[in-house]
């Protein structure tokens, strides 16, 4: 890869891992419910892409599945997530999207696994088992939970991304942000208080953090990614995406005061070296749902 090339894949990179730190603070320190955020940051993206909509790729109700589990649900719950969980932990429980991926695509797909993947897998659920056990045993919050379930959310639109030709990034982006506000607006008006209270008592600083989010991180990010995609094989970039939830730990650290001790290092390291194995082994993978794997 070209030195030029290299450093772009890191801005990116670090975009993606500040944007994960940005939603916890907007969340959390900020009170902006996670759904209301979640549904306002796709109509912002829906709104930039609208000239990218039509026509509608096909086939169109799995292209509606996948916008759901890859937008919506991917989001709403990894947002849900950050609401109690670190930008850290969330960063290294969120690699199960890979293990997920991977198993799904054996049952969904008949796909074969060989060993050298099979242990990448084992040293991902052994490293996310490390960062969340306890001396009482192995204990997983609320707030994790629900990452659990983002990254399995976003393992099942990867798969059926699979049986699909390939979409323009932009068209792909302008549906998912279409398909993704309508449930998220609803699940916020019936779940959730003083939405835009909220946002307004934020302010301009709510107001830069969701332009950022909506159309640096994934419009500008996603597409940036897409273009390397072009020029590179997926599996050279897939490992050096692992920067971006480095970025997610450092930026932690330094922004929100997240504790990272030497249990939840060598969890992280086990896990990431397991993406790592599964990544350098996979011979095609799917740009649009890789480019969502370590992104908030």
């Amino acid at each position: 890869m070209r030195l030029r090339d290299f450093l772009i894949l890191l801005a990116v990179c670090l975009v993606w891992g500040y944007s994960n730190v940005l939603s916890k603070i907007v969340i959390d320190h900020w009170g902006v419910p996670p759904l209301f955020f979640a549904a306002i940051r796709f109509a912002v993206v829906a709104l930039v892409t609208l000239p990218w909509l039509l026509p509608m790729p096909r086939p169109r109700g799995r292209i509606a599945a996948i916008a759901i589990l890859m937008g919506a649900g991917n989001f709403a719950l990894l947002f849900l997530g950050l609401q109690t969980s670190s930008p850290s932990t969330v960063a290294i429980v969120i690699q199960l999207a890979v293990p997920f991926t991977t198993v799904l695509s054996i049952f969904m797909l008949g796909e074969r696994i060989h060993w050298r993947r099979g242990l990448g897998i084992t040293l991902t659920l052994v490293g996310v088992l490390l960062v969340v056990w306890k001396p009482g045993g192995f204990t997983l919050s609320a707030g994790l939970w629900f990452v659990v379930g983002a990254a399995l959310a976003g393992s099942l639109g990867a798969v059926l991304m699979k049986g699909t030709d390939s979409v323009a990034p932009l068209r792909f982006q302008a549906w998912v942000g279409l398909i993704s506000f309508a449930p998220l607006a609803l699940a916020s008006a019936l779940l959730e208080q003083n939405q835009w209270r909220s946002a307004h008592e934020a302010g301009w600083p709510f107001v830069a953090a969701l332009l950022f989010a909506a159309l640096i991180v994934s419009v500008v990010g996603h597409s940036t990614y897409y273009w390397l995609i072009g020029k590179y094989e997926a599996n050279l970039l897939s490992p050096l995406t692992l920067m971006t939830p480095l970025a997610t730990i450092g930026f932690g650290v330094a922004l929100t005061g997240d504790h990272l001790d030497m249990q939840m290092a060598a969890g992280g390291g086990l896990a990431f070296l397991g993406v790592l194995i599964v990544a350098l082994r996979t011979k095609k993978t799917v740009p649009l749902a890789e480019a969502r794997g370590n992104e908030a």
